[in-house]
C-alpha cells in the first residue's frame, strides 16, 4: 500500500497546519489532540494507533523505541525528521513521501530524513 492509503494518528508534536495539509490531499488524519487536548505520553497514543488502526506521524524517536526495544504493539510508525516549527517544512517532508513509489507492508518502521532540498527514506518491515 501506498503512504496516501494509511488512516494517520499525528502525535501532539505534528503542526496543525502539517494536518490540515494531509487533510487536504485526501488522507484521513486524526490529531492526538482531538483524543485528549493535554499531553498523552507516547505509549498511549502507540496504543490508541494500534487500537483504531492508524499510523502514528510524529517528530518524536521515541516511538521507535517504544515498539522495537520495549516490545509495544503497533501497527506503523512514520518518523520525520528533523522536527520543524514551520509546517512548510514538514509538508514538504511529507509530498517526497506521498510522491513516492513505495509499496508499504505491515507492520512498518518509516524514517524520512530531510536535508536542505533532499529527502532519504528508510523504512524497516518487521514482523
Amino acid at each position: 500500500m501506498r503512504l496516501a492509503e494509511f488512516p494517520l494518528l499525528a502525535d501532539e508534536n505534528i503542526h496543525p497546519g502539517v494536518i490540515a495539509f494531509l487533510r487536504g490531499e485526501g488522507i484521513d488524519t486524526v490529531s492526538v489532540a482531538a483524543l485528549s487536548p493535554v499531553g498523552v505520553d507516547d505509549s498511549n497514543v502507540l496504543q490508541a494507533a494500534f487500537a483504531t488502526q492508524r499510523v502514528v506521524l510524529t517528530h518524536d524517536s521515541d516511538f521507535g523505541r517504544l515498539a522495537i526495544a520495549a516490545g509495544e504493539p503497533f501497527r506503523e510508525i512514520v518518523y520525520i525528521r528533523p522536527g520543524h516549527i514551520r509546517a512548510e517544512y514538514t509538508i514538504q517532508t511529507l509530498r517526497a513521501l506521498l510522491s513516492s513509489d513505495l509499496n508499504l507492508t505491515e507492520p512498518f518502521l518509516l524514517v524520512a530524513v530531510r536535508r536542505v532540498d533532499t529527502v532519504r527514506i528508510r523504512v524497516r518491515h518487521l514482523s
